[in-house]
């Protein structure tokens, strides 16, 4: 039997298939898409406007405040588990997908610091040409910092989408039934289903896989530009 990296025949039709197994795969999809956009859309906003904050103010205790905020970052995921599971489920909100969108909502210290970096990077010159204009903190942050952000917004949205559009863990700590899961869960369910079958259904399988992963590849070839002139592109001259 000789070995390829390609098969003999190309089923497509598996991808319709995949519809019809008897479990959600859109309502799976749409779950996820609920659960990323707003991360994308206001993870992304507010650690900038954080950024902003820790970059361009003047205020006593900003950069003690900042290492505060990074400090968080060595505080390991399996510490806040239990902690959070017991809030949310006081809040009443387990087997719902509340728990996976509000705090990715916020601002995050790993993103602030990654903004933070890109900004000192602008010169000053511009906000104080602003400044002479008329324009306050925020509008400078509106009409001058932002627009210039676009690199690293685009990368750190990159990463959240990647981060949440393939999160398996949280969901599964939290979501019960069937029809609130996102597609890496619900995956996970076909498979378990299938594990007890003589010839578990593998097209079906692979062709789930195949749809959880190439979102994530859309976004990083669409988004490679920006991540590289963000300074966190492989080969680039970094964060400064």
């Amino acid at each position: 039997m000789s070995f390829s990296f390609f098969p003999t025949e190309w089923h497509w039709e598996n991808f319709i298939r995949v519809f019809d197994s008897g479990l959600p795969i859109g309502r799976f999809i749409i779950n996820s898409l609920c659960i990323v956009l707003p991360a994308c859309l206001f993870m992304t906003l507010s650690s900038a406007l954080v950024s902003y904050g820790f970059a361009r103010l003047r205020a006593p205790g900003k950069d003690i405040l900042f290492i505060i905020v990074l400090s968080t970052m060595m505080i390991p995921g399996q510490v806040l588990m239990i902690p959070q599971f017991i809030l949310f489920r006081t809040l009443g909100w387990v087997n719902t997908l509340l728990p996976l969108v509000i705090p990715n909502l916020f601002a995050n210290a790993y993103n602030v610091f990654l903004m933070r970096q890109f900004i000192t990077r602008i010169p000053t010159e511009l906000d104080e040409a602003a400044e002479l204009d008329g324009l306050g903190y925020f509008g400078i942050f509106t009409r001058i910092i932002l627009p210039m952000m676009t690199p690293v917004l685009a990368a750190v949205c990159v990463f959240t989408f990647s981060a949440n559009w393939g999160n398996f863990f949280g969901p599964l700590l939290y979501i019960n039934d069937e029809e609130k899961m996102p597609l890496a869960l619900g995956l996970q369910v076909l498979s378990a289903q299938s594990s007890g079958a003589q010839t578990p259904p593998w097209n079906m399988i692979m062709v789930g896989s195949l749809i959880l992963i190439i979102p994530v590849l859309i976004v990083y070839y669409f988004s490679q530009k920006y991540i590289y002139e963000s300074g966190l592109g492989v080969g680039s001259a970094g964060i400064k």
